[in-house]
């Protein structure tokens, strides 16, 4: 993979075809895998907290905690240690989330089973209340953020983290989950344990099944819309993979854009081009297709999340992105 690609989107996938998620992690760089991985990097600061070797730069911690965490050397490290409770707590719900589990504490954290208490983590209860990141990023789908939506009609859980009984019981305490709402194959982790678990009906189109996800209770087919009850609009966009889906919570105006779009660091929506299962024509369509649908937010898979002050505002980011893309395709035919 390309470095620089790896430096703008701050996340390097697994080796093999198809992205290969599920496969074999890329070595760490600059260090042999067989010399003790778990040793703290050098480039952590000295303090309680810190990543070892393992660490495949998913950028997890980084957007879960950045005043604790950056990026060196394509791989995370503490670049501050946490100064206060809030930052402690941050940087604690950092090291649960790491799909690999390369954050460590010198001695074992006395306040960690009330930090596992705090999950689900509520996004923003004043704007979208009932809109949860549920943490706990699986290395099955190379540190994807899920998230849980609390609503009357019935939960929905977006895309799948690692399976926990500790967050499974923090998810029944809110009202479980009625559906578990794929986007897409690469992201689906633990979904049939949480199907278990929660007995929720699981949706994914049919471009994206596999043999792991063949009992997925929903299998839409065509390119929708479809919708979930009046409040949810399923909307197909294709590109980054076959048949991937975003979700849009219409009230709310949020929409869930599994690996389509996200922010990048630079707080410029962005494309995981380099990063593509599919074709990157039929991305930049779909994103095309999304001015037509008002949303404010826009909480990802991979990458960073974007808030808008109103639809013109996403809009204008959209065209942007669409600008850049579309002049690369040019000067690439």
């Amino acid at each position: 993979m390309q470095s620089s690609a790896v430096g703008r989107y701050g996340f390097t996938p697994f080796a093999g075809s198809n992205g290969g998620r599920n496969s074999v992690p890329v070595k760490a760089s600059g260090v042999s895998v067989h010399h003790h991985p778990r040793r703290r990097r050098p480039e952590n600061v000295d303090g309680e907290f810190f990543v070892d070797h393992t660490c495949i730069d998913c950028d997890a911690c980084r957007w879960m905690a950045p005043q604790s965490f950056t990026r060196v050397g394509e791989q995370s490290a503490v670049f501050n240690q946490p100064s206060c409770g809030e930052e402690r707590l941050k940087a604690l719900q950092a090291l649960l989330s790491c799909p690999t589990a390369s954050i460590h504490t010198e001695k074992p954290p006395h306040d960690i089973l009330e930090v596992q208490k705090t999950f689900p983590l509520p996004i923003d209860e004043q704007r979208i209340p009932g809109v949860y990141h549920c943490g706990y990023h699986s290395k099955k789908s190379f540190g994807a953020a899920s998230y849980l939506i609390v609503h009357p009609d019935g939960n929905i859980l977006v895309d799948s983290p690692s399976y926990k009984e500790t967050l499974a019981k923090r998810i029944e305490m809110l009202g479980g989950a009625r559906y578990m709402f794929l986007t897409h194959k690469d992201d689906v982790a633990d979904h049939d344990r949480w199907a278990k678990r929660l007995n929720c009906e699981r949706i994914l189109h049919s471009e994206e099944v596999q043999s792991g996800t063949s009992a997925v209770e929903m299998q839409l087919q065509g390119e929708g819309p479809w919708s979930l009850g009046s409040d949810f609009e399923l909307i197909f966009t294709p590109g980054h993979t076959e048949g991937c889906m975003c979700l849009l919570y219409k009230p709310l105006k949020v929409l869930f854009s599994g690996d389509h779009f996200a922010n990048s660091r630079d707080n410029e929506l962005t494309i995981f081009e380099n990063y593509n299962w599919y074709s990157v024509p039929k991305q930049i369509e779909s994103v095309r297709k999304l001015l037509d649908y008002e949303f404010e937010w826009i909480l990802p898979g991979h990458g960073r999340r974007a808030k808008f002050r109103d639809t013109q505002e996403k809009d204008s980011a959209v065209k942007a992105l669409l600008t850049i893309k579309e002049k690369g395709l040019l000067q690439l035919a």
